[in-house]
């Protein structure tokens, strides 16, 4: 027994002293970090080399496994430290190696950064937003998917109405479609928030309209919404007015005519002076001196109802412009295909 004994004592130490030559070895020749760890796990890992031998050491006699504990823990610290001073020494390699060829030769001209700029779009719908912003609107947004609840009927807008039609309205079922404005979004904003209100709604529209140089199946429209008790035709127009002298200058005067629309009663559509000709008259303004820029109108008392609204207490307006027509306006330009096209050429002049 005592034979046996010894025999695993002498096999153990020889395992530990190979183990430790071996890895000492194999440590000095690593060649990056990575090697490096797959060592530590070869000989300090949970299945490691070092660790198996240590498993063993339940067959030696109780007086010897201090002995050979203690030679263990030498062998696991001498190749610890080993390894340690190995990983600095690559760390060390791997940083000079980068410092090296990430080295700037300040000497080297500049690459020239390209300039972005926002699109005429996005400027016009951002000065408007402001503008109202100032006069106390906050804005408000809905889904471009919508229900015909929302897009018509809550918006008094008949059955028959021309506008329901398949040929005007890009539909997905019989009662989903994309919004052909962005007033649904008054209703919506009715439901949940009691007067005052006072919103705009910036988005995109959609409508089954061929594609020329004043038409587009997307395009862009604010909508705005005031509600409260009293409003009268007078706010309505004190608004729009500081609106327009405030984009198109101090100068701009607006003319108000009548018109309808289902969802406003009375209606009416606002002219600009034309700001190309300043009313004079020129080719934009056909000569009269005056551009259609929006329309509006008192909220009619069916929209305040389905919105949960009682009209009897409360009055409101609302009005809405398309910014692809302010953009062209505002920027002279004569194709609204060109908003859309991503011409560098045309988006770099803003």
């Amino acid at each position: 027994m005592k034979n046996s004994y010894g025999r695993k004592e002498i096999g153990m130490r020889h395992n530990l002293e190979k183990i430790r030559d071996e890895a000492i070895e194999n440590i000095s020749r690593a060649k990056d970090l990575e090697q490096l760890e797959r060592l530590r796990l070869k000989y300090l890992g949970k299945k490691g080399e070092l660790t198996q031998v240590l498993r063993g050491m339940g067959g030696l006699p109780a007086e010897k496994r201090p002995v050979m504990g203690k030679l263990a823990n030498e062998v696991r610290t001498l190749i610890q430290e080993q390894m340690e001073e190995r990983r600095r020494d690559l760390e060390e390699r791997l940083l000079e190696y980068r410092l090296k060829k990430e080295t700037i030769d300040v000497t080297i001209p500049g690459k020239k950064v390209e300039r972005g700029s926002l699109h005429p779009l996005t400027s016009v719908c951002n000065e408007i937003s402001d503008i109202f912003i100032g006069m106390g609107f906050e804005i408000v947004e809905g889904p471009d998917v919508e229900l015909d609840y929302y897009n018509f009927e809550a918006l008094n807008i008949p059955k028959s109405h021309p506008s329901r039609d398949v040929q005007d309205t890009f539909y997905i079922t019989d009662e989903i479609l994309l919004r052909t404005h962005t007033s649904p979004v008054q209703v919506r904003t009715m439901e949940v928030k009691s007067p005052p209100i006072k919103i705009i709604v910036p988005g995109r529209v959609y409508r089954s309209d061929d594609v020329d140089a004043t038409h587009s199946p997307i395009f862009h429209q604010i909508e705005g919404l005031v509600i409260d008790e009293h409003i009268t035709m007078a706010d309505l127009k004190g608004v729009l007015d500081v609106f327009v002298k405030k984009l198109f200058g101090e100068r701009t005067q607006t003319k108000f005519r009548p018109h309808y629309f289902p969802f406003t009663e009375p209606s009416m559509e606002v002219d600009a002076t034309c700001v190309t000709c300043g009313g004079e008259g020129c080719r934009i303004c056909s000569h009269t001196g005056w551009i259609e820029i929006l329309g509006a109108g008192m909220v009619h008392p069916n929209v305040l109802r389905y919105g949960g609204i009682d009209p009897k207490s409360y009055s409101g307006f609302a009005f809405g412009l398309g910014l692809d027509r302010i953009a062209n306006l505002k920027y002279g330009i004569d194709d609204i295909r060109l908003l859309y096209e991503n011409d560098m050429r045309f988006l770099r002049q803003f």
